[in-house]
């Protein structure tokens, strides 16, 4: 009979920093260029040349620290992580090991409507690896230095996750940070940010970890979904059969849906690490450290609670909260409005895609707040306000009541006026009327849409239905 197990998941994440250079060198710090364009005898390996930190990446590491809760060492050290491979042309790699610049800390996060958070264990900086392209069915492959010595941060959780859906989450949210920071963009495509994945399985109940295999170098959510399952469930077969899982390094192969082994794990002493001799510690000041903690301001968490706490649901809550720009720019709009809830679904429907096709926001906070008001007052339908006048105002920013007057939105909530159209339609549609009258009273809306056929949409709903079902059931004459 088969066992109930439980996943147990911890991530390694690759961060790469938006700095204009590189880690130790000079070189610039980009994507896309043509194959070994930003290299120098440093990060090339050359002997006799020396690294010198980039401060950049002591900020942005403090930064990210300070946002996650971590204790900030005041004192930390590089090391090198020695192995051999063809994109590492020092023959090492300069990482932290003993000392990293970070301890602790969580990333507090959403899964499934429901608030947890994700311990850290500790960040470190290091420096990033060249790229190894093997083009298919060569009898070689390339390699592309580009990369070699570009600015990491690594952030190493506790083994807190138990799902391919959890990961995702983390990962989201770990994009949404390091975004809303400013220090990377985040972009899983060009491998600006990567998981390694820890996977393991143990009877549910149980309280050991079990044997953990390490997937490497997930950059799709889609792939490290897919690699957790199937990792997962490979371990479970062993156990059900009474085998062992052994600890390896594995990768995941996209077009069979499979993990196959890359090599048995390696512990820290197999990469001999040792301190790195040609850089001194990074020694950091209260005042530098305070400083960075000031600059902060709200994160995405606080955002988030923010919106729900002014009334907006959790969907528009984590929209509006995705992006610093996008937050701090619904700010005042916020303020101004005293429905702040509509005020957000017109947002998130309209002006976000208004924002996101690149065009500037030139409505006041006070015209959307008077847009509002056209709505509350039965002026302007809701619908012709999102649909049109919006839009309208979005393009071309003026008083909303003149441009729904000239627009045409303005409803007629004349009572003599809608009268007369209500008695029209009736009179012009007998059968309809008999209809209705013996119980067909799905027939209202057929009413109401001849009725706003003739006033051109001007007639106000509530209004025109209540005069209409009044004539109808013989109630008014």
């Amino acid at each position: 009979m088969t066992s109930s197990y439980e996943t147990v998941i911890g991530l390694e994440t690759h961060v790469q920093l938006s700095t204009e250079s590189k880690a130790f060198c000079a070189d610039r710090n980009a994507f896309g260029a043509e194959p070994n364009r930003h290299v120098s005898e440093i990060s090339l390996g050359y002997p006799g040349t020396l690294p010198r930190l980039n401060e950049k990446q002591v900020e942005f590491a403090v930064k990210l620290g300070l946002a996650l809760g971590s204790r900030i060492n005041r004192r930390s050290t590089f090391d090198r992580k020695n192995y051999f491979y063809a994109d590492l042309p020092k023959g090492y790699q300069i990482t932290q090991d003993e000392q990293p610049i970070c301890i602790g800390g969580e990333l507090p996060l959403r899964i499934a409507g429901v608030a947890r958070s994700v311990r850290i264990h500790h960040i470190h900086m290091e420096e990033d690896a060249g790229k190894s392209v093997h083009a298919e069915g060569a009898p070689y492959s390339q390699v592309d230095l580009n990369r070699a010595g570009t600015p990491l941060l690594e952030i190493v959780t506790e083994p807190d996750l138990r799902s391919a859906e959890e990961v995702d989450a983390f990962m989201s949210g770990m994009r949404q940070l390091v975004r809303w920071l400013g220090i990377s963009d985040g972009n899983m495509e060009e491998g600006s940010l990567r998981c390694d994945v820890n996977v393991s399985v143990r009877p549910e109940q149980a309280t050991e970890f079990g044997t953990r295999c390490e997937i490497k170098n997930m950059n799709s959510m889609r792939f490290a979904r897919r690699a957790i399952a199937f990792e997962s469930q490979r371990q479970i077969e062993l156990l059900e059969k009474g085998e062992s899982v052994v600890q390896q390094t594995r990768q995941f192969d996209a077009q069979s849906g499979t993990t196959s082994p890359l090599r048995d794990k390696e512990n820290a002493h197999d990469y001999r690490y040792f301190p790195d001799p040609d850089l001194p510690p990074v020694v950091l000041t209260e005042a530098y450290v305070t400083e960075l903690a000031d600059q902060l301001g709200t994160l995405p968490w606080e955002a988030f609670d923010a919106l729900a706490g002014m009334g907006l649901d959790a969907d528009d809550a984590a929209i509006l909260s995705e992006d610093r720009d996008r937050y701090v720019q619904f700010l005042p709009f916020a303020e101004a409005s005293a429905a702040v809830t509509e005020l957000a679904k017109l947002w998130v429907n309209r002006v976000l895609p208004h924002l996101n096709a690149g065009h500037e926001l030139e409505v006041t906070p006070a015209q959307l707040v008077a847009l509002q008001q056209l709505i509350r007052d039965g002026e302007v339908s809701a619908a012709n306000a999102a649909g049109r006048l919006l839009p309208d105002l979005l393009e071309r920013p003026g008083d909303p009541r003149e441009r729904a007057e000239s627009l045409g939105l303005i409803q007629n909530t004349d009572a003599d006026y809608l009268g007369k159209l209500a008695r029209e339609v009736i009179a012009a549609n007998p059968g309809k009327v008999t209809a209705y009258r013996k119980g067909k009273k799905g027939l209202i809306g057929f009413f109401m849409g001849e009725v706003m056929k003739r006033s051109e949409g001007s007639a106000e709903p509530k209004e025109t239905q209540a005069m209409l079902r009044n004539l109808l059931e013989g109630n008014n004459s």
